[in-house]
């Protein structure tokens, strides 16, 4: 009687040690899957409006990213970061900190180019105007957002292409003194002959003009 008392015990023993396991990933399968819901439900969205971005230097452009927002976000809770990245090294263009623009931040390649629409910031639109586009803007541009729903980042890249500039008129050489010496030597002589021409000239109507008033005045070399 004893050994069958024994074996019931042990079987209600062995059967409730399994079935505590069993229960305890079912409720963490349960606890995974309220996680995942309320995860989903709360996912912060962040994209780009356009990933590639081409324009000619000299010209300007607009970048712009969007994140999600909730009617009652306030823009101080928005902290923003946009930089090109050379060679893995940022260049900032935009550092927003509890919604203020950081000015200090902004990197001296883009001083005076870039204008940010803070508008359109509590529609989750990050919008930056660059103007006056040179061949060192090409690259990659990545912007960070980070609200009290979330945290998300997204890149983009922008080619600008060179522009041929037009070759500057070279200017008429002057003249070396050199030069300018021999053009007044040949002046000189030609303004000489022209003068000793021009005596002679006159010496020689002057003689023919003589002979005939001699020949007019003496009738009797007339046969």
């Amino acid at each position: 009687m004893d050994g069958k008392k024994s074996r019931k015990r042990s079987m209600r023993t062995g059967k409730t040690s399994s079935e505590k396991p069993s229960r305890m990933k079912m409720i963490f399968r349960i606890l995974l899957l309220i996680n995942l819901i309320s995860c989903v439900s709360g996912t912060f969205v962040m994209n780009v409006t356009k990933t590639s971005y081409q324009a000619e230097e000299n010209h300007n452009i607009t970048l712009e990213w969007t994140f999600s927002t909730k009617p009652d976000m306030s823009i101080t809770s928005v902290n923003t970061l946009c930089s090109l990245f050379i060679n893995h090294k940022p260049f900032v263009l935009l550092h927003l900190h509890d919604g203020v623009e950081v000015s200090e931040s902004q990197h001296q390649q883009f001083s005076g180019r870039v204008q940010f629409d803070k508008d359109v910031l509590r529609e989750g639109r990050i919008r930056l105007e660059l103007s006056r586009l040179r061949t060192e803007d090409s690259g990659l541009y990545l912007c960070d957002v980070k609200t009290n729903d979330g945290f998300g980042s997204e890149t983009c890249r922008l080619n600008v292409i060179a522009v041929d500039q037009p070759e500057p008129q070279r200017p008429t050489a002057s003249p070396e003194p050199e030069s300018q010496g021999r053009i007044g030597l040949y002046v000189g002589l030609g303004l000489t002959a022209a003068a000793v021409l021009l005596v002679t000239l006159c010496f020689a109507l002057r003689r023919c003009f003589t002979k005939s008033t001699d020949n007019t005045g003496n009738p009797s070399s007339v046969v």
